[in-house]
């Protein structure tokens, strides 16, 4: 029996909710997509919070009855209800930076009004408005259960997903800060004891996070301030030493320093990850490194006509 707590059921509805959010026309009219999504922003919200622990969504009754149930000292079909869309988007916001409950809230009080209202109210926003603003807030939620976009809605519409967030002008912003935040309430909950069991185990459980290109340094992580690696792997830049053997007029073998563009950083402290050059830049950390090659490409006969 799924207890009705469970962040990972809430996730797995979320799921179901935006695959039907992201029906196109004319399967589903805009309107009914929109409702399913603001639907699923709150399962989300639920999810990330349940998955922290259960009691930061159980609706305090004067029984305590809730409660009991969220902790697990009272089992079967005891009817259990959670706090209202305010209160999970208000506690998101503190807890999962840079989530915003009033944008949050806007998505609920359409659904509500959709719902209960003698008007649409995801009809006052276009679709090409509407659907960056979600997102922008989904993915926070995604990230705080340390979940990838493409584990919500599948690899075949990433895509779709990744279109509307490049519409927001503060999107690398948002996620450099997301990604950051999350590293450091991980890392601060594992130092105090208080990471939850389950979370702990996936935590635990894939230690190298590394990408394995072809060039790595070492680097300070933004996040915790441990070292991490960031790694590259284009060799176009590169500047060649020669090494001779005697009197031997060519040289015998080369080796080069080369200049790599930052790609990828992964912290095996804190388990912090940026996975493109554009989330590295927001990060302030180095744009490019250098790294030695002791068997590079040859370079046009080492340099010879």
């Amino acid at each position: 029996m799924i207890t009705p707590y469970d962040h990972q059921a809430m996730w797995s509805k979320a799921k179901v909710f935006l695959n039907r959010a992201m029906d196109n026309n004319p399967e589903r009219s805009f309107d009914e997509q929109a409702f399913w999504a603001a639907a699923s922003l709150e399962l989300l919200g639920k999810a990330a919070l349940a998955r922290v622990s259960p009691l930061l969504i159980a609706d305090p009754t004067e029984d305590g009855l809730n409660i009991l149930i969220a902790t697990g000292l009272i089992e079967g079909t005891a009817k259990f209800t959670s706090v209202t869309a305010s209160t999970i988007f208000k506690r998101c916001q503190r807890a999962f930076r840079p989530f915003n409950a009033a944008d949050a809230q806007r998505f609920a009080d359409a659904r509500n009004e959709y719902l209960h209202g003698s008007t649409v109210a995801f009809m006052a926003l276009p679709p090409q408005a509407y659907w960056p603003r979600f997102w922008t807030l989904a993915s926070i939620l995604v990230n705080a259960q340390d979940h990838d976009i493409d584990e919500l809605v599948g690899s075949t519409r990433v895509k779709v997903v990744e279109s509307y967030l490049e519409q927001n002008s503060h999107n690398i912003e948002h996620r450099t800060e997301s990604l950051i935040e999350r590293a450091k309430q991980r890392i601060n909950q594992y130092r105090a004891g208080t990471l939850p069991a389950k979370i702990q185990a996936e935590w635990r459980a894939n230690p190298d996070l590394t990408a394995g290109l072809t060039y790595a340094t070492t680097q300070g992580c933004p996040a915790c301030g441990g070292i991490g690696e960031l790694e590259g792997y284009d060799s176009s830049d590169m500047t060649y030493e020669y090494h001779f053997d005697g009197d031997v007029e060519d040289p015998v073998y080369a080796t080069a320093t080369v200049k790599v563009p930052s790609d990828y950083f992964s912290c095996p402290t804190c388990h912090l990850v940026l996975d493109r050059y554009e989330l590295i830049q927001q990060a302030g950390l180095p744009e490019t490194f250098e790294a030695f090659d002791d068997d590079p490409p040859e370079e046009a006969e080492y340099g010879n006509d």
